[in-house]
């Protein structure tokens, strides 16, 4: 049985968790923008996105909930699933990214959603998705071995193999093909996941979405009191033109998002305060910044790595 209710409370939950714990850790209140789609038209529903920006460790960071149903699902979600095109379908989610001022501190991003289709005359359907990946401007190997640990221990209980073939997934989806280099350090994906039944899938969305916590503060705590100067400010601006690429050219979800009618602000809440991009720029030989580049931009086996 498809319970898309139980799902809702589970991720407004999650979110208020979330919030909760990064403005103790930043000391300022994020704002929060509710905001609802009446009935009638190409999508109705409701949500709840939470932003701060000019934080004191976050230069700009936000978490969404939203909740949107829909007379027909658009073609972004159905292009492996020809039978369901047109389908009416509810997609709820939960959707964050973080961009800390500090260049020592890794962008983090995470979402754990639901997607349920009702074609006519049929069973509904649902799929499960969701991850977090990790994008260093500086790297750090035990920051990474601790992220990858962190969500390799909650996905456990579901199978030896969800962790190995989730980080695999992440590394192959979270991958500029037209720069031919990964986004960040990776960490887990899975996308129309409808492997058992309904209440293990949701059980494993809950894993992912509890270990962000634990993953990502421990780094933030770590990295925020280091000292930096405008060589790593820019630096940091130059990658994060490679989150913009990579969200406005190959992710599933915004294009999801911007093409079925969702909430432009929301969907681009994900976007960088500040970025900067030059022509055919290469990093010193050498340096901390080439480093990024050498040790840390390349699929690696994290859990294999002395922290």
């Amino acid at each position: 049985m498809i319970d898309t209710a139980v799902v809702r409370d589970y991720l407004l939950g999650l979110q208020g968790r979330i919030v909760g714990a990064v403005q103790a850790e930043d000391g300022l209140p994020f704002r929060s923008d509710g905001w609802t789609r009446p009935a009638g038209g190409k999508l109705e529903g409701d949500g709840l996105s939470q932003l701060l920006e000019e934080g004191h460790f976050l230069e700009r960071g936000g978490c969404n909930f939203s909740h949107v149903k829909g007379a027909s699902l658009p073609p972004s979600a159905t292009q492996h699933r020809g039978e369901l095109a047109g389908a009416p379908f509810e997609a709820l989610g939960v959707s964050l990214v973080m961009h800390p001022r500090n260049p020592y501190v890794p962008t983090v991003h995470m979402n754990v959603r639901l997607l349920a289709a009702f074609p006519a005359g049929r069973e509904p359907v649902s799929w499960f998705g969701g991850g977090m990946d990790l994008t260093p401007y500086y790297g750090f190997e035990e920051d990474a071995v601790h992220f990858h640990r962190v969500n390799a221990e909650a996905l456990a209980p579901f199978g030896a193999d969800k962790y190995p073939r989730f980080k695999q997934w992440c590394d192959e989806y979270f991958f500029l093909k037209h720069r031919n280099e990964p986004r960040g350090v990776g960490g887990v994906f899975f996308d129309d996941f409808n492997e058992g039944d309904f209440d293990t899938g949701f059980a494993m969305l809950q894993a992912v979405g509890d270990a962000f916590i634990p993953a990502w503060l421990p780094i933030v705590q770590r990295r925020r009191a280091l000292a930096y100067g405008e060589r790593e400010r820019d630096f940091q601006a130059y990658r994060r033109g490679r989150y913009v690429e990579f969200n406005l050219v190959w992710d599933r979800g915004t294009h999801f998002g911007l093409h079925g009618g969702g909430r432009t602000e929301s969907i681009l809440m994900s976007m960088p305060p500040i970025v900067k991009w030059r022509y055919d720029w290469q990093p010193e030989p050498g340096s901390p910044e080439a480093r990024l580049y050498s040790d840390f931009l390349r699929p690696r086996d994290w859990l294999g790595t002395a922290a």
